[in-house]
C-alpha cells in the first residue's frame, strides 16, 4: 500500500513539473538570437509600411499565408500583396510602429513562434487629414532559411473613443 502512496506522489510531482519545464524551454525568450531576429523582423515590416511598399509588404509572408482583418481573410502572398497594393493606391501610411508583448515557441524544433503586441501609424487618405491610428496583433511566424515569415496575421484597429455630445439646454416653459 505504501509503495503505491509513493509511486502516486512521485507520478503527481512529475505531472505537475513536466509543464512547468516545458514552458521554460518552449519559449523564444530564452534564446536572445531569436528575439533578436524577431525584433529586426518587426522593425523592418514597419520600414515597409512606412515606404508603402506593397511588394516589401508582401514579401513577409509565406507563399500559403493568411492575413485576417477586419474586412476578412485574404489568402496567399500573391493575393496579399494585391491587397496591400490596393490599400496604398487609398491611403499613405507614416510613422508606422510595433512593439511586441511577447512571444511563444511552437513546438521544440523552434522553427515556429505564436506573437502578439501593438502597433500605430499615421493615415493620410485622398479624401481627408492624416489620422493617428492604432491597434493590436497577432502573429504565427516560421523561421524561412534565415529569415522569419509571417504564415499568419491578424491586426485590429483600435475603434476611437465615441464622441461625447455637449448638453443641449431643454426649451424653458415659461
Amino acid at each position: 500500500m505504501k509503495i503505491h502512496l509513493l509511486l502516486a506522489l512521485v507520478g503527481l510531482a512529475i505531472g505537475f513539473a513536466l509543464p512547468t519545464f516545458a514552458q521554460q524551454t518552449n519559449t523564444p525568450g530564452s534564446d536572445p538570437q531569436i528575439i533578436e531576429q524577431l525584433d529586426a523582423f518587426g522593425k523592418k515590416f514597419s520600414e515597409a509600411w512606412n515606404n508603402n511598399d506593397a511588394a516589401a509588404l508582401a514579401g513577409f509572408y509565406t507563399e500559403d499565408a493568411v492575413r485576417v482583418d477586419d474586412t476578412g481573410p485574404v489568402y496567399g502572398r500573391e493575393n496579399i500583396q494585391k491587397w496591400y497594393s490596393d490599400l496604398l493606391k487609398q491611403i499613405h501610411i507614416s510613422n508606422h510602429f510595433n512593439k511586441r508583448d511577447q512571444y511563444h515557441a511552437i513546438g521544440t524544433a523552434g522553427n515556429e513562434v505564436w506573437a502578439n503586441g501593438e502597433w500605430s501609424g499615421t493615415i493620410q487618405s485622398k479624401s481627408g487629414g492624416p489620422r493617428q491610428l492604432k491597434g493590436y496583433w497577432t502573429t504565427i511566424l516560421v523561421r524561412d532559411g534565415d529569415t522569419w515569415k509571417f504564415l499568419m496575421e491578424t491586426p485590429v484597429i483600435t475603434p476611437a473613443p465615441a464622441s461625447t455630445s455637449s448638453p443641449t439646454a431643454s426649451p424653458s416653459s415659461q
